[in-house]
């Protein structure tokens, strides 16, 4: 096994165990883990994004996102609004209630990341983020 190969598995096994973790924490309310990543992508931007520019951000197909938008909707923690540049488009936000639910589920699960890094220093998670970053293909902060 290569030296790549081998870095990738443990990549892979860190990433299972902290998600089976961070999944088992009584932190999530009626959410997913996934619904939550949807909320925190949005909560990220300072104009409401496009569905494809959302779906560079998660790991859920396409339509399996539509799908969740739209339970998200229904619960009234996303909204749509019309696309200016594109009639056709729609862009979605946040709800006032959708960002409370984020926060409130955010603040627990950024405490239990700050737990799971606690075994790691400073400069060991500085460069994880610059490893991780490169790998992603973005090397900027």
């Amino acid at each position: 096994m290569t030296r790549a190969n081998e870095a990738w598995e443990s990549l892979m096994r860190a990433y299972a165990v902290l998600m089976k973790r961070f999944n088992a924490e009584d932190v999530w309310g009626d959410l997913t883990m996934r619904e939550y990543d949807v909320l925190y992508q949005l909560s990220k931007c300072d104009s409401p994004l496009r569905m494809s520019e959302l779906h560079r951000h998660v790991l859920l197909s396409q339509p399996a996102l539509s799908r969740m938008v739209d339970r998200l909707t229904e619960r009234n923690l996303v909204e749509r609004h019309p696309d200016p540049g594109d009639r056709r488009g729609v862009r979605l936000s946040l709800t006032p209630a959708g960002r409370e639910t984020q926060r409130a589920i955010g603040r627990p699960h950024a405490r239990s990341v700050t737990r799971a890094f606690s075994t790691l220093t400073a400069e060991e998670i500085d460069q994880l983020a610059v490893i991780t970053r490169k790998l992603a293909g973005n090397e900027e902060k």
